[in-house]
């Protein structure tokens, strides 16, 4: 192997999250950190849930699930039309693709497809992006 050549793994860590996606280590344009998004989810969740609460009475197995319809609908809705959930905007924060331009249709599905099984949300790189904003190609930023 060429001694220019990095092995596989032996990638150096970033210094700050957002440094390997070209991102500004503070301030509009940088990865937002976990309390903002943590606040937003529940933000976002506690909307979807009143939502539900309101369209008819459930049982309440139901009515979860039909909080989480609500909750994805949001989020497939609202992050191409407005940049984010509301959770998302009220914080300060917005969803963008790593290549820049619109976000388009197919990426906030994914997302939220992905973020529903929750799994792939807690799982996170040096980056702090979720596994559902890697698959999708995005990164919530502050705005």
């Amino acid at each position: 192997m060429p001694d220019s050549a990095v092995p596989t793994g032996d990638i150096p860590p970033s210094s700050y999250p957002g440094e390997r996606l070209g991102l500004p280590e503070e301030g509009p344009n940088s990865v937002a950190r976990l309390g903002r998004r943590i606040g937003a989810l529940l933000i976002d969740w506690a909307i979807a849930n009143v939502i539900a609460l309101l369209v008819g009475p459930y049982a309440s197995n139901a009515q979860s699930w039909a909080a989480l319809g609500i909750f994805a609908l949001m989020q497939i809705l609202l992050i191409p039309t407005i940049g984010g959930s509301i959770g998302h905007r009220l914080l300060g924060m917005r969803v963008v693709p790593i290549r820049g331009g619109w976000i388009g249709l197919w990426r906030p599905v994914v997302r939220t497809a992905l973020l529903v099984v929750v799994v792939p949300a807690l799982v996170w790189d040096s980056d702090q992006r979720g596994f559902h904003d890697k698959i999708a190609g995005t990164v919530l930023i502050l705005a």
